[in-house]
């Protein structure tokens, strides 16, 4: 039933699971001896009040842009060329007039982003590049005006704003395995680019240490011989969710393993320790269920309009091959646990499950491990420590090993993956 179930799924959910998201460059971005030639905001400044507000960001040089608004919540995204931001270090985390916040960061190979947090409805009056003059610098300028909801969503739905689907030439082609038997692994470092995730009282990025983390572990699993692996990203760029899933997909991987590190925020106590969650429509317990609502944000945080959100069309046939997905799932996060426990310090419960979008491949064993706590002095030194970092990988990969030697037992007739 498996089988057929999950042939059903290729054919028939494969085209509801993969669309409607932001065109994504594969990970491998322009080297970083590269940036120089990109344009650089230097400033960003807000005026105005809660009916007209202007958003200013010098710049190094003209450089083109489109902005657009979304709605619930309420947004103005602008996108631009691939630009390289060198704003203050809190830039962004508070706004005035109508803006809360804004973000900004990479968000395909060759595209950057801003996304302006709303406090109620805009209008987007003006948008516009000035060029430098008279000893200024070049200058991106926002002006809006505050309007009420029902004009705010007329004006969305007369904007054509349907992103042109990205054309994969020969995708099956390019993820083909040239005839390597070895299992395919896929590392997803968490958010990248414009999503910065969680972060330190001392500055540091939750994006960077997953990162630096997921690289170590990928050149770990390499040099056993075993597997294969391929990477969501590999370097500072933002993945939509559902591309995260579409690659793990898309190339048959026998194991997705998600990557990040949890921040508590005031009055919410302190949590430590490693946790590996898999997938649950039910959160196994409220912080599970409050990590899952963070990290699904991840799309929002970007700026991705999710009116293309896959639908219920093959939601039974999706079931029946997570059944025995969930199965494998468990498994793998039982010896994650087992192994990461003898080199690192867990969380008090360190398997939950909570409904992860990330890990809704349907027929790909999937678990998010969050490597411990950024708001934790004892944890943040051991995420950003090079000795701990390589034990906890070499943990990890002892895990892999024993996922796939217990999976392929008994089951020569069908083969892990196919």
């Amino acid at each position: 039933m498996f089988i057929r179930a999950k042939s059903l799924i290729l054919t028939l959910a494969g085209g509801v699971l993969l669309t409607g998201f932001l065109p994504m460059a594969p990970a491998g971005l322009v080297p970083r001896a590269a940036a120089a030639s990109f344009p650089v905001a230097t400033d960003s400044r807000i005026g105005g009040d809660e009916n007209q507000t202007r958003f200013v960001v010098d710049l190094s040089g003209r450089v083109d842009l489109r902005a657009f608004t979304l709605a619930d919540p309420y947004r103005v995204v602008v996108d631009l060329p691939q630009v390289v931001f060198q704003l203050k270090p809190k830039a962004g985390e508070s706004g005035r007039g109508l803006i809360k916040a804004f973000r900004f960061g990479l968000v395909m190979q060759g595209g950057s982003r801003i996304v302006l947090d709303l406090k109620k409805p805009v209008r987007i009056d003006k948008a516009f590049i000035l060029d430098a003059a008279e000893g200024q610098p070049a200058r991106l300028v926002i002006d809006l005006t505050a309007i009420d909801r029902e004009s705010f969503l007329r004006t969305i739905a007369q904007e054509n704003r349907v992103a042109p689907q990205v054309q994969r030439k020969n995708d099956q082609d390019a993820h083909k395995n040239n005839g390597d038997p070895r299992p395919l692994i896929v590392l997803d470092p968490g958010h990248g680019g414009i999503d910065n995730g969680t972060h330190a009282q001392s500055g540091e990025n939750e994006k960077v240490i997953v990162l630096d983390f997921a690289l170590m572990l990928r050149d770990k699993i390499e040099k056993a011989g075993k597997y294969r692996v391929a990477m969501t990203r590999t370097d500072d760029v933002f993945v939509p969710l559902a591309e995260r899933v579409r690659i793990a997909r898309q190339r048959q991987a026998q194991l997705f393993i998600s990557i990040h590190a949890d921040a508590l925020g005031r009055g919410d106590g302190d949590a430590q320790g490693a946790t590996i969650y898999t997938l649950s429509e039910t959160a196994s317990d409220a912080e599970a269920g409050r990590l899952a609502e963070a990290e699904n944000k991840a799309d929002v945080i970007a700026g991705v309009d999710l009116s293309s959100e896959p639908g219920d069309v093959a939601d039974i046939l999706i079931d029946l091959a997570q059944r025995e997905t969930k199965t494998f799932s468990h498994h793998f996060a039982r010896n994650l646990v087992s192994e990461i426990k003898t080199v690192a310090r867990m969380h008090k419960n360190p398997l939950k499950s909570a409904g992860f979008r990330v890990l809704r491949a349907a027929d790909v064993p999937s678990v998010l491990l969050e490597l411990g706590y950024v708001s934790n002095r004892a944890d943040l030194k051991q995420l950003t420590s090079e000795a701990w970092r390589s034990r906890t990988a070499e943990a990890i990969v002892g895990a892999v090993d024993t996922y796939f030697s217990t999976r392929y037992v008994g089951q020569a007739a069908v083969p892990t993956g196919q």
